[in-house]
């Protein structure tokens, strides 16, 4: 299966990594419904990002030297793209506009870590 147009480019904005990440997790209902006869309800796929984030974990501490994995960097990077696929299709399922609440949630936390510094 040769790989969708826009994997091609060097660089995807928000809308299109969500648009993205929609189309692969459509692809995977259909392949649990085949094999499982049901997709994955939305608490399975918070399951999921959590052994994601447990994996994170372990290889970011291989990334700072206390512990072993073999081709850390490889694989830090996919862990946090598998990441970040699993926080856009859970936004999505709990309509959530992520990209709203991303710059509401830093603008706040900007605004309160400066006011900290000036104290």
């Amino acid at each position: 299966m040769a790989p969708w147009p826009e994997l091609r480019g060097s660089c995807m904005g928000l809308d299109e990594l969500r648009e993205t990440a929609l189309r692969l997790n459509a692809l995977y209902g259909q392949l649990e419904r085949k094999r499982w006869g049901r997709e994955w309800t939305t608490q399975e796929l918070a399951l999921g990002f959590m052994g994601d984030v447990g994996d994170l974990a372990k290889l970011v501490q291989a990334h700072a030297g206390v512990r072993d994995i073999d081709d850390v960097q490889a694989r830090l990077g996919h862990e946090l793209s598998d990441c970040l696929w699993s926080i856009l299709v859970l936004a999505d399922k709990c309509g959530v506009d992520l990209e709203a609440e991303f710059r509401r949630n830093t603008a706040g936390l900007i605004q309160y870590v400066s006011a900290e510094l000036e104290q």
